[in-house]
């Protein structure tokens, strides 16, 4: 563990690599354009990249990259060598300041939700110097924007970046208000959780449903599930406890912060958390982390499912994301101190997300819905789709005091006792975690719980950023015209608090009785993806993103259309992997299996008459009743995946009828093969049960 700083960051071109290899002039004007938002100068471009090329070249690249995220939820890279001709015929490396800056990948290939055509394929990717170049498998990867011809946004990370510079300009207007003139610019930080399975990569390539679509369309539940939470914080198995120390290696070269990793509750679930870093890098860093994830299991004969939801019956993953504001002099904006009561720099912070959380609660929504987190949202391993906050008992009984203009009369942190006097004395939170609630307050930060586990960080924080935003612009609207700037604050926290109050809820968001209580508060309660996707063209949240200079209308609405037709896609490939399972594997397998029962029946009747054969006839009967049933139920989903093309009235109609009819046959037809499952012996089932997949690793 010696070798662990030195190991770290050895694969990026970072600070430290920038002040060591640029000319002291060059590293300061590279370093003033970061910090200041600045166009690049071409000359200081042309010596960076030279310098990168060479600190490449020595760690043995070969070849760069601009590695850049579009709207396919991955990372996407076109590799080219440095090499360039020479009149003799011979080669030189070499990288300039314009290969650095701009490259030309083609535009047309990338999901676009109409901005392009086929036939207009030129599109630009444009370095982000605001996050460093690294290493990977030989090749420099620059980390760039993504755009089109016409300038359109045809990535994640423009709009992430225009989101955090919207963020900035208004909180900043806020801290000038409370006379802080020594800050220039606030940031948003996030340190994204990430959860995951494993499973033994022969035992994966023996579904096709796992090879397809990423999770499981068949399986009956193993005797043993998660039942007796033995797994939740157990001990690492050896052959996972391997791999967790070469993931941690590998990511630390590329200078990603790992820090906690542990068994979840699922059976083969696991955890990796982050220390928290600025957006855009957390972004960069999570996409990374899990590419690398995958990588580095299939060297452990593993394979890393990331599917928000691989296995019935058993818990599935999320993406915990933990995002908090700070000033470029290192002061987190939601952090209540010692007395909260009396902060009110904190508590209009505070305001202004409770606000954002409110009015936007369906963009939030939104933003981590995806046909793999429909099977999550609600159930016991996720929160409900209901958005909700939880503040604690603290902030909760401080809110009301303002709004009812009473003392607040709290007590602060007190000491944990444990009632053992050998054991050390800490103080106590002043709040509990609730797990069930999608954005709860945890101390300094709020931790939004909805995401999915597959899902790009960089569309939560976007929306996130910009409804912050958006509240902030307004209370620095009203506070900078005010006379009494004391008074006009208290009377802006109160009638924040009085009118969004509604959105705080610090119970239990897993009982019956809270979508009743939501209801009456007057929530929105979007169950699915479909149900959710129209609220991101609502006239508000266009608005939203337009005045913030975030997203065009055009931009809006392309990815509106995007995240439909993804939807129906991710639906249509399960679909069609169903049907191919049914007629090629388990028809045959299910068919062989009774006649082989029926071959023991005739020859124990051959043999001797009156020999009982009650326990293979009955069998029999059950098998082929349910091989009819699951024909018929085969058949309907065929004949409802033909009227898809049938359906009409646009992307939204088409993604309703994957919904409503696609999705409900394929359960139909699932819950009879997973009886078949049940009743066929283990040998004649071809594929891997559960059993197999969560517990033999």
């Amino acid at each position: 563990m010696s070798k662990v700083p030195e190991l770290f960051g050895s694969m990026v071109f970072n600070d430290d690599v920038m002040r060591d290899k640029l000319p002291k002039d060059v590293y300061k004007s590279l370093r003033k354009t970061i910090a200041d938002g600045r166009d690049l100068d071409i000359t200081v471009a042309n010596v960076v990249a030279n310098a990168m090329k060479d600190w490449a070249i020595e760690k043995g690249a070969t070849h760069f990259t601009h590695w850049f995220q579009p709207m396919t939820g991955i990372t996407a890279e076109k590799h080219d060598s440095f090499i360039s001709p020479q009149k003799d015929g011979k080669v030189i490396m070499d990288f300039s300041g314009k290969e650095l800056i701009k490259g030309e990948p083609d535009a047309s290939s990338f999901p676009s939700g109409g901005l392009r055509a086929t036939f207009e394929a030129r599109g630009y990717t444009a370095w982000d110097p605001t996050s460093y170049a690294f290493l990977k498998d030989g090749t420099l990867c620059i980390p760039t924007v993504f755009c089109s011809y016409s300038g359109e946004a045809l990535d994640k990370k423009t709009p992430l970046l225009r989101s955090m510079e919207a963020i900035s300009d208004e909180a900043l207007r806020i801290l000038r208000l409370f006379g802080n003139t020594t800050a220039k610019r606030v940031v948003t930080t996030v340190g994204p959780e990430q959860e995951y399975f494993l499973v033994d990569k022969k035992l994966y390539d023996e579904r096709k449903d796992l090879l397809f679509c990423g999770r499981t369309l068949f399986g009956a539940r193993p005797p043993k599930g998660q039942e007796l939470e033995d797994h939740y914080f157990g001990a690492i198995k050896p052959r996972i406890a391997a791999y967790m120390k070469d993931l941690d290696e590998e990511l630390w070269k590329l200078g990603i912060l790992a820090k906690t990793k542990h068994n979840e509750v699922a059976p083969a679930q696991h955890e990796l958390a982050p220390i928290f870093t600025t957006t855009n890098i957390a972004t960069d860093h999570n996409q990374l982390t899990m590419e690398t994830m995958k990588n580095v299991a299939l060297k452990h004969g593993l394979v890393c499912l990331l599917h928000e939801k691989p296995f019935a019956g058993v818990n599935g993953s999320g993406k915990h994301n933990n995002w908090s504001i700070s000033t470029d002099t290192g002061v987190n904006l939601l952090e209540p101190g010692k007395s909260p009561y009396e902060n009110a720099q904190f508590l209009l912070f505070l305001s202004a997300v409770i606000k954002a959380v409110d009015e936007y609660q369906d963009l939030l929504r939104v933003s981590v819905a995806s046909a793999g987190n429909d099977h999550r949202l609600g159930a016991n391993e996720a929160p409900p789709a209901i958005v909700s906050m939880f503040l604690g008992d603290e902030l909760t009984a401080i809110l009301d005091s303002i709004e009812n203009g009473t003392a607040y009369n709290g007590c602060g942190r007190s000491e944990m006792e444990i009632g053992v006097h050998v054991l050390p004395h800490f103080p106590k939170d002043t709040t509990d975690r609730n797990r069930t609630s999608p954005f709860a307050f945890t101390g300094n930060k709020f931790e939004f719980r909805m995401l999915g586990s597959t899902l790009s960080i960089a569309g939560p924080n976007i929306v996130l950023n910009t409804i912050v935003a958006e509240e902030l612009k307004q209370f620095a609207d009203v506070l900078e015209k005010a006379d009494d700037f004391k008074s006009a604050l208290n009377t802006l926290i109160k009638k924040t608090i009085k009118e969004h109050k509604r959105i705080i809820f610090n119970g239990d968001g897993y009982s019956a009785e809270w979508p009743k209580e939501a209801e009456k508060r007057g929530l929105l309660n979007l169950k699915s993806t479909v149900d959710a996707l129209p609220a991101f063209i609502s006239e508000k949240n266009i608005k939203v993103f337009t005045d913030h200079k975030i997203f065009t209308e055009t931009e809006v609405r392309s990815r509106y259309e995007i995240l439909l037709e993804t939807y129906g896609k991710v639906l249509n490939i399960e679909a069609l992997t169903m049907v191919d399972m049914v007629k090629k594997d388990i028809i045959p397998a299910v068919s062989k299996y009774i006649a082989s029962l029926a071959e023991e029946v005739n020859a124990k009747r051959a043999a001797c008459g009156s020999v009982p054969c009650d326990m293979e006839t009955s069998l029999i009967e059950k098998l082929s009743s349910l091989s009819s049933s699951m024909y018929k139920k085969l058949c309907a989903l065929d004949d409802i995946l033909l009227g898809v093309k049938n359906c009409g009235g646009g992307a939204l109609a088409t993604a309703r009828y994957y919904h409503d009819s696609v999705f409900t046959a394929m359960q139909e037809l699932r819950a009879v093969v997973d009886e078949l499952e049940v009743n066929t012996a283990e040998e004649a089932w071809p594929f891997p049960t559960y059993g197999d997949l969560l517990f033999r690793i």
